[in-house]
């Protein structure tokens, strides 16, 4: 996401650039200058605002405008006067080596410096603000996005919790101490993975499928003699960044609307592999797709939190298979180290 924000920011001032070059090129038509040189010495300057604009968005992440505090404030003007003197001496600069008023030579004696920067410091000002307000709301976006998705996942964890709280409790009750401690074990195992990946809105997928198996022990335990399992996930993809949490309310969809509903014995099968720049996970369960499998607020939260995630580079699906119901989701090949 990152990069391509920068790739769209140079994008910017590169159009930039051309567009004052061409503006300049036609208002200086009948001096006869080289058009070629002329747009490059514009686009040239005019990039000189990336390495900049990158200053800028870490200085507003640093010190953000937004709460409004007079040190942040006073820091960003002393920062807005230094960034203009820098561009302004970089453009005088780029003048005197490239020469692009040919063929009149550009030279320091005839150049009135005073009167160069009195003229271009107010505008480079007034580009430090759009830059610096734009990083800004960038920053305001990702946080409310983080809020979002931990909003998501506020409302599957605890879930989850009672859900297992209440088979426990049922093992208890039975009197199957064994089972009930193995699945105190395994649910010990599953929280000390949320509070380890506390705040991680990515884990490899790895990691998640090592959450997963631990998550359908402790459904074994619910149903030992009617559920059986498996997780295959291929080595190209073992390190894939995928969304913290987001197959485990997927096997509780399936177990609840699947194997729960069922006399008979039933199956939950995960396998992920790597498709053209993208890693696909498919799980299986036996049963049917109904209306409410697809309306749970695990599956409603697995939608928006792909969304939130990916945007239009994710897909989601449940859609009824042979013997049962598949659960398909894509997202974005990206490795995590």
């Amino acid at each position: 996401m990152m990069n391509r924000r920068w790739i769209l920011a140079a994008a910017f001032w590169g159009v930039f650039g051309l567009v004052s070059g061409l503006q300049l090129w036609i208002s200086m038509i009948t001096h006869g200058h080289s058009v070629p040189r002329l747009i490059g010495y514009n686009v040239i300057i005019w990039e000189g605002w990336l390495a900049l604009s990158v200053a800028i968005g870490q200085l507003t992440k640093q010190l953000p405008l937004i709460p409004f505090k007079s040190f942040n404030a006073l820091i960003h003007a002393l920062a807005a006067i230094v960034v203009a003197v820098l561009h302004v001496s970089y453009w005088i600069a780029l003048t005197l080596f490239l020469r692009p008023f040919d063929p009149i030579p550009f030279t320091w004696s005839r150049m009135n410096v005073g009167q160069i920067f009195f003229s271009r410091v107010p505008v480079e000002l007034i580009l430090y603000l759009v830059v610096a307000g734009i990083a800004q709301a960038m920053q305001l976006q990702t946080s409310l996005t983080n809020a979002r998705l931990h909003a998501l996942e506020l409302q599957l964890q605890p879930h989850f919790l009672f859900n297992t709280l209440n088979t426990i409790s049922s093992l208890v009750r039975t009197e199957q101490n064994e089972e009930a401690v193995t699945m105190i074990a395994g649910l010990s195992d599953l929280l000390r993975y949320t509070l380890d990946h506390a705040g991680r809105q990515q884990v490899t997928l790895d990691e998640e499928g090592a959450m997963l198996r631990r998550y359908l022990e402790i459904q074994k335990g619910r149903f030992p003699d009617r559920l059986t399992y498996s997780i295959d996930i291929d080595p190209d993809v073992r390190h894939a960044a995928v969304p913290t949490f987001i197959l485990q309310p997927l096997a509780e969809n399936a177990i609840r609307h699947g194997v729960a509903r069922s006399a008979g014995a039933g199956v939950v099968n995960v396998r992920a592999f790597r498709g053209e720049r993208r890693v696909h996970i498919e799980m299986f369960n036996s049963g049917t797709l109904s209306s409410s499998t697809n309306g749970g607020i695990g599956v409603a939260n697995t939608r928006e939190r792909l969304r939130q995630l990916y945007g239009n580079e994710q897909k989601f699906e449940l859609r009824n298979d042979v013997g049962g119901v598949v659960a398909s989701l894509t997202v974005p090949l990206r490795e995590l180290a």
